[in-house]
């Protein structure tokens, strides 16, 4: 079977929003389980380097899924009346919102592994961080369901 140039594009498109999706999904499993740790320099530097990891594959997803829906797939209408879809937008705002806690928190750390310090996280701020990433990974589960469901046409309230 031979695909059209529209097919093809679909394609990369999804391949590359779902890498970037599956790299905010590592990158949080790994910021949970560097967190597990004993802080050190070393692990304080890798859940930096995570976090913008993680940064840069949700602006990938944004770009890449907002050129999804406008010029691929089934088309913005589509996804506008897919209550599904729009759930799923709602848990990636959700999940935008509570992601600034712990970049903010790492962020703040730059100071200290600027002067060679392993920065200071209480047993407290450890528990909060590691709860706000669980919590973003279940959000990002609940993303895939409906995900799937959208594309499945279920929930459509269109005409």
């Amino acid at each position: 079977m031979i695909f059209s140039q529209e097919h093809k594009l679909n394609a990369i498109a999804a391949f590359f929003h779902h890498i970037a999706f599956l790299a905010i999904m590592l990158t949080l499993a790994f910021e949970m389980l560097l967190l597990k740790q004993p802080l050190t320099l070393a692990t304080a530097k890798k859940i930096q380097r995570y976090d913008a990891i993680y940064g840069v594959a949700a602006g990938l997803i944004l770009i890449i899924g907002g050129l999804r829906v406008m010029y691929f797939e089934k088309g913005a209408d589509y996804y506008m009346h897919s209550a599904p879809f729009i759930i799923k937008m709602v848990l990636f705002i959700i999940v935008g919102l509570i992601s600034i806690h712990p970049t903010m928190t790492f962020l703040k750390w730059n100071k200290s592994l600027k002067q060679g310090v392993v920065p200071e996280l209480t047993d407290a701020q450890n528990r909060k961080l590691r709860g706000i990433i669980h919590a973003e990974l279940m959000l990002l589960g609940a993303m895939i369901l409906c995900a799937a469901m959208a594309a499945k046409g279920i929930g459509y309230f269109g005409s």
